[in-house]
């Protein structure tokens, strides 16, 4: 299967790139997403290897701020059994989770910071997902083109 490319977002002060950096291994379990269609990507679209933007959001500016990769298969997210997490859902079966997640490693910081703003300046960018109007998704997929425009900004 050929490499696909993704966006993950965080908000830097509860998980930033240097947070990944830091980890153990410069890796960590993505844990706690619980939207459907982020959920299917994760668990049926992406492959070990696969390459993913680190975008901060909610953040003064948002941008990316980095890249991982897809380091796991997809495996159930322990939160959701846990009834003192944020993201317990009681609804989830035991023998058959409902929400999954997947461990990304560090690569590397970009050259230099790449805005929301700046990445809103480029036509080549237009009909990037992270641009659409009320896409709120915290997992998404990226273009090969919009992939390889995205890493020349940074020079």
């Amino acid at each position: 299967m050929s490499k696909c490319y993704w966006l993950i977002k965080s908000e830097p002060d509860v998980f930033s790139i240097d947070d990944l950096k830091k980890a153990k291994n410069q890796s960590t379990a993505w844990d706690g997403v619980r939207n459907y269609q982020a959920r299917n990507f994760m668990r049926d679209e992406m492959q070990i290897g696969d390459q993913v933007f680190f975008y901060h959001s909610n953040a003064t500016p948002p941008g990316i701020a980095g890249i991982a990769e897809v380091a796991s298969e997809p495996y159930p997210d322990p939160s959701q059994f846990n009834s003192g997490s944020k993201y317990f859902d009681a609804s989830s079966p035991q023998d058959n989770p409902r929400w999954v997640l997947r461990d990304f490693k560090y690569v590397r910081h970009l050259k230099r910071f790449i805005s929301l703003d700046e990445l809103k300046q480029h036509e080549a960018l237009a009909d990037m997902r992270l641009l659409a109007r009320g896409n709120r998704l915290s997992i998404m997929p990226v273009d090969k083109a919009h992939w390889q425009y995205i890493l020349k900004l940074e020079r």
